[in-house]
Formats: C-alpha cells, structure tokens, sequence
C-alpha cells in the first residue's frame, strides 16, 4: 500500500505539472484529437435494414422449447 501512494502522489505531482505547462494551442489540438476519435461511420446500408434480432430471437425461442 506504501507503494501505492507513493505513486498516487507522483502522479497527482506529474498531472499538475503537465496542466501548468498545458498552452491553449496544445489544449485545443489535445480536445480536437479527442473528438475527432469519436467521428464514426454510420451503419452500412444492410445494417440499417437487418440487424439479425429476428433470427436471434428465433433461436433463442426454439432453444428454450427443447
């Protein structure tokens, strides 16, 4: 446990001196990079039509009759 919070406080230490160093350029560039990670494609035209439930639902039902 010892080790644990040495490390805890080392890293609280390494994050505030990272956050002082944090310019606006290098926040935003760091923002833009995070949201942009989170631009997906949408679903292909056969997924929006089909996602399988039917089926699956099919045999689940005949699984639980057996």
């Amino acid at each position: 446990m010892a080790q644990w919070r040495v490390a805890r406080s080392a890293l609280r230490e390494q994050r505030t001196r990272e956050l002082r160093a944090l310019t606006d350029t290098s926040a935003l560039a760091a923002a833009e990079a995070l949201l942009s990670t989170g631009i997906l494609p949408g679903p292909s035209e056969s997924r929006r039509t089909w996602s399988g439930l039917v089926q699956q639902q099919a045999l689940l039902h005949h699984r639980a009759g057996s």
